[in-house]
């Protein structure tokens, strides 16, 4: 039986936009270790519609 890994994918959504009103939004999906970072993670991502690289938080 195989073991289950530590990554698990995530989506990380952009604040900014988020905050501003606009339509639509800026979504990422990437992994991350869950046993290294077990807290949300957070990056600096590029959002197409602001056109300016902005902060995108994980969410569940």
């Amino acid at each position: 039986m195989a073991k289950k890994g530590n990554r698990v994918q995530v989506i990380l959504e952009c604040t900014e936009h988020k905050n501003s009103g606009m339509p639509g939004t800026s979504r990422y999906i990437t992994v991350k270790n869950k046993k290294n970072t077990p807290e949300r993670m957070e990056l600096k991502k590029y959002n197409p519609i602001l056109k300016k690289i902005t902060v995108h938080k994980e969410i569940k």
